[in-house]
Formats: structure tokens, sequence, C-alpha cells
């Protein structure tokens, strides 16, 4: 298809339809006011009924803290009322008794955090007071006006809120009467509770909380206020009776600016707090363990329910336009699809000439690398065949260095064997059958060690195969000391062995035989050269970590540091006549059993470890 007549389709499939679009966009507005404003509404929902759960449990929180801190102090005029010094001091009381009663309960009110506790007598006059050293002190004040008084004296305990009447500081009064031995009244043991610290927690928590008994009165509460204000409004005479039992002001009493609610569910109110602006409050209720007390809590639910909202009615919007969107993309969509298939049609044609001759460059180049790799193999195999020949040079190079040894080790039994063969003509000629059969005894003997170098010799000058096995490091060390022996013996080298019994290793005869053979020879070599006094050659062999090293050591000049530095580099060495191969060719076999040969430092002589795996 020609280029003009491509590019002209897919230009008109690329203009979208004006109605189609405008159609979309006035579904995807409408949609998402209508879903806006129902998410709105859910969330505000919602948002109220979490607000009202997390009221009720922070309303119960408050009120277990509140009934804590008053049985906390319930207990001490209990106690109290019960204490012998406190009981004596009424009964008798003396200026010595009053002074030590008003050191415990000064001891006490501390470490209770009591406000005040005294003691009345059964008049109502302040015998003992934790306050006693205060200027403030009760001692000798009559308090038999207080409806605390009256109450303990004729029912056994009372409770009481009001403001002192010397502190002039609101707090709960509980009361005890103490009785003599026949149940007689002696007085009244007080205890005075105010609420700072609590309110004070109360208020650092951002949720305003206040205590009403069941008369409405807000005794204790983190506005202060709102203190001895009703939670609704209370009629003239009810309010001048409550006014009468109690030390409060003409303007106690006035009602909430909110209605609080008396029972019921937590609910929405809306209140001004600490001079604030008026906001939205969930009221929760709960009730305390004081008869009529009641625990209120309003939680700040403007922002909750407010940020609940917002975040609602934005993911309704937000996933009305991902779906306008997704609408949108797929309209799209389609109109990309019909202009690529066209696009298609064109480079497809294009796409198959460039495969047709990508396809023959490849094919070429596939050719080219095929007939490298066959290159490579050939330089491969004949790379092998080099190093076998080298190292069967290696060992033909090393039998004629041996060859003079192995002439003298055989010139002493043939000169044995002929002179026992003399020997036994003479034994034969005195008719001395056993003489000569000694003698020929011993020519046997000396044609079997013959046949043995012989065998050794035909045997190290066989290529070996390449086929790993078991071998026994014994075996091959005693094939090396035979080839070598009469060299050893001509340079009056002292052999020392230490061989480990039963053990194999991976690798095959031959070739560790001839690394040995090079390793002895090498140090034969250099004691001979350094004309070493004592020259002694050791050939030790243990096993170290599950692995068998074959040490070969001599006591001659050792290696110098830079030889060792370059020892197993080729055409490195350090004799007049050598090709600096031999440890390379060494190692290279060893390497070939999956071992090593290394160059063990040592404090005379030199020290080569062949490390094999055990078989």
């Amino acid at each position: 298809m020609p280029a003009a007549t491509v590019s002209h389709r897919f230009r008109r499939l690329m203009r979208p339809s004006a109605r189609i679009w405008l159609g979309l966009v006035a579904v995807w507005v409408l949609v998402a006011i209508l879903a806006m404003a129902a998410a709105g509404e859910i969330a505000r929902r919602q948002a109220q009924a979490d607000m009202a759960r997390q009221a009720e449990a922070a309303a119960a929180l408050h009120a277990a803290v509140l009934r804590s801190e008053l049985e906390k102090h319930r207990s001490l005029p209990v106690v109290l009322a019960q204490d012998p010094e406190v009981i004596a001091m009424l009964t008798a009381p003396t200026a010595a008794s009053q002074g030590q009663v008003s050191a415990k309960l000064e001891r006490l009110a501390g470490q209770t955090r009591a406000a005040a506790i005294y003691v009345l007598d059964a008049s109502g006059v302040a015998r003992a007071a934790s306050n006693w050293r205060l200027p403030t002190s009760f001692v000798g004040s009559d308090y038999s006006f207080r409806p605390y008084f009256t109450g303990a004296l004729k029912n056994g305990d009372a409770e009481f809120f009001a403001l002192g009447t010397v502190s002039g500081r609101p707090g709960l009064y509980l009361a005890r009467r103490l009785n003599d031995a026949a149940g007689a009244p002696l007085g009244v043991v007080v205890v005075k509770v105010e609420f700072d610290a609590l309110e004070a927690d109360w208020r650092t928590s951002g949720e305003p909380a206040y205590v009403a008994d069941d008369r409405g009165v807000i005794l204790v509460t983190s506005v202060p206020e709102w203190r001895f204000r009703s939670t609704a409004a209370i009629d003239p005479n009810r309010r001048r009776t409550i006014l009468e039992g109690q030390t409060l002001g003409r303007e106690a009493l006035r009602p909430l600016p909110f209605s609080s609610p008396a029972d019921g569910p937590p609910r929405l109110v809306r209140t001004a707090v600490d001079k604030g602006p008026a906001t939205d409050w969930v009221s929760a209720r709960a009730e305390t363990a004081t008869p009529g007390w009641t625990l209120h809590l309003l939680t700040p639910a403007a922002n909750v329910i407010r940020t609940a909202v917002v975040n609602a009615r934005a993911v309704a919007g937000l996933i009305v336009t991902l779906l306008a969107v997704g609408a949108a993309v797929l309209l799209r969509r389609r109109q990309l699809a019909a202009a690529r298939a066209v696009a298609e049609e064109a480079s497809r044609a294009e796409l198959e000439r460039r495969i047709d001759e990508r396809t023959l460059e490849l094919r070429t180049a596939n050719t080219e690398l095929n007939r490298e790799i066959e290159e490579r193999h050939r330089a491969e195999a004949s790379r092998e065949i080099l190093r076998e020949e080298l190292v069967q040079a290696t060992k033909l190079a090393t039998l004629g260095q041996i060859a003079a040894g192995v002439a003298h080790e055989i010139n002493q039994p043939v000169a044995a064997i002929h002179t026992h063969a003399d020997t036994a003509t003479v034994y034969l000629d005195r008719a001395d059958e056993a003489g000569a059969r000694r003698s020929l005894g011993r020519i046997a003997d000396m044609t079997a060690r013959i046949g043995a170098i012989t065998d050794e010799l035909r045997a190290f000058s066989r290529k070996s195969t390449l086929k790993a096995s078991p071998v026994s490091p014994d075996a091959a060390i005693d094939g090396a000391l035979l080839l070598m022996g009469g060299r050893l013996g001509e340079s009056s080298i002292r052999i020392v062995r230490q061989d480990l019994a039963e053990v194999a290793v991976i690798a095959e005869r031959v070739r560790l035989e001839q690394v040995i053979l090079n390793l002895i020879q090498n140090a034969v070599e250099a004691m001979e050269e350094a004309e070493t006094p004592t020259p002694t050659l050791s050939i030790l062999v243990a096993r170290r970590r599950r692995r068998i090293e074959i040490a070969v050591a001599d006591n001659g000049p050792g290696v110098s540091p830079e030889t060792a530095a370059t020892l197993f580099t080729p055409f490195t060495t350090t004799k007049a006549t050598g090709l600096g191969l031999g440890l390379v060719i060494c190692r290279d076999i060893v390497a070939g059993f999956g071992g090593d040969l290394v160059l063990k430092p040592s404090g005379g002589g030199a020290t080569f470890v062949i490390s094999l795996k055990e078989a």
C-alpha cells in the first residue's frame, strides 16, 4: 500500500468525534456529583457512629480513672475510724495526743495526696488535722453545721461535695463515724479529696469532661467555668434548696450553654469551650461508682466528620474520574487500534524484507562461526597432543638422567650373578649339591631384582592413560625410589619416610610417579650442587582435612623468595641447562587429578607438597 494512502487513513482515524466526547464529559460530571453527595452522607453517618463508639470508650476510661481515685481515698476514713491512737485521743484528748495524731494525719495526707484529713469530736470541733502546722489549720474549728458531720453521726458515714470554708477550694468530703467500746459515737474522721490533678489530666487530653450529681449540678470538670453549673435549667425553689446545703455563690447553678443528654446513646452537640468558637462535639456519658454521679465527656467531632466527608467525596470523585478516564482510554484505544492496523499493514512488508536480509546475514555468520569452532577444536586437540608429547619427552629426559644410576643398579646384580655362577660350578665339581642350590638361588634373586628395575623403567617410559583411579601413594613413592636408587646411593643421601597405611588417592600411577620422581631429582640435584654435608631426603604422607598430602623435603639450600614468586611460571629455572618446564608440567599433572602442588615455607631446604583427593 502506498505511504501517502496509509498516512491519510491514519490521520482520518485519529480525529475523535466531538459528540461522543461531549456526551462522555456530561455523564462524568453528573455521575460525579451524585456519587460525591451520596459518599459524603454515608461518610458523615459512619464518622458519627465511629465517634460515638470512641466517645463511649473514652468516657468509660475516664470513669474508671475517677473510680480508682475515689476508692483509694474511701479506704482512709474506714482505717482511721479503727485506729487506736485516734480513738484514744477522742476518748481523753490531750495536747500531746492531739499533736501525735495530727503528725500521723500529716504523713498520711502526704502519702495519699489527700487535700486534708482531720478528726472531729462528737460536738463537731476539730481535734486533729493534717494541716495543723499551717495558718489555715482546722484544729479548734467547729464543723458541726456541715452536712457531712451530721450525716456521718446519723448514718455512720457520709459524702458531701462543697467549697471549703477556709480554703474556698472545691472537694469531696468523705466522713466516717468513730464509736467507743460501748458503741456510743466519739466523733467523725473526715478526708477531703480535691480533683485538681485529675482535672488537669482531663484538660490535657483535649476532651472536655465533667461529673454531675443526681441533681444535675456539675462538681468535677476540666473546664473551670462550668463548675457548679447545671446540666439543665433549675426552678428557683429547687435552686434555693440546693444552695442552702452548699457554700456556693449566687452565680452558681446556671445551666450549661448546651443541652447535655441525661441518658441514651451519645449524640452530637454544638458549644464553645474555653472561649473558643462554637464547634460540634460528641457527648457521651458513663456511670461512676459514686451513687448519683455521672461522667460526661465531649469528644471533638467537627474536624473528624469534616475530614471524613471531604475524603469520601474526594475518593468518590476520583473513582468516577478513573472510570471516565477508563472509558475514554477504551474509546481512544479503539481508534488507535484501527490506526495501528493500517500502519501495520504497510510495515509488515517492510519487516518481512528486513527479516529476509537479516536471515541471510545470520546464516552467513553462523557458517563462519561453525568454521571457527571446528578450527578451535582442532587447535585444542593439537594442543592436548603436544602437551602429552611434552610430558612423554620430559619422562624420557628423566630416564636419560637416571640411566647411569640404573646401570649401576643393574651392574651390581650382574657381577653378583657371575660370581655365584662360578661358585655354583665349584660346588658341582665338589658334588656339593646344597652349596650349588644356594648359589643358584642367589642368582635367581639377583635376576628378579634386575627384572623389577627393568619393568619399572618400561612402565615409566610408556605413555600413561588419562583416566584417574585409586592409587596407593606408597606404591608410587616405591617406584620413584627404585628408579632413583642408584643416584641416591652414589650421593649417600639418607632417606626418611613416613607412610600412611591403606590409603589411596585419586590419580594415575605413572603420572603420579613421574611427579614424585621429578621432585626427588630436583632435591638430589639441589643438595649435590650445594654439597650438603649430611644430605637427607624426607618423604612424608599425611591426611589433612579429608585430603592426602605427599611432602617431599630436603635439607639443601632452599628456594629464594625471588625464585619462589615465579617458580611455577614456564621457562623459569635456576639450573644452567634447565628449561623451566618440569615443575610447570608437574603442577598441571596434579591439577588434572583435582589436586594441587605448592612450595611450602620451611626453616631450611625446600618442601614441596602434593595435595590429592582421598579415594
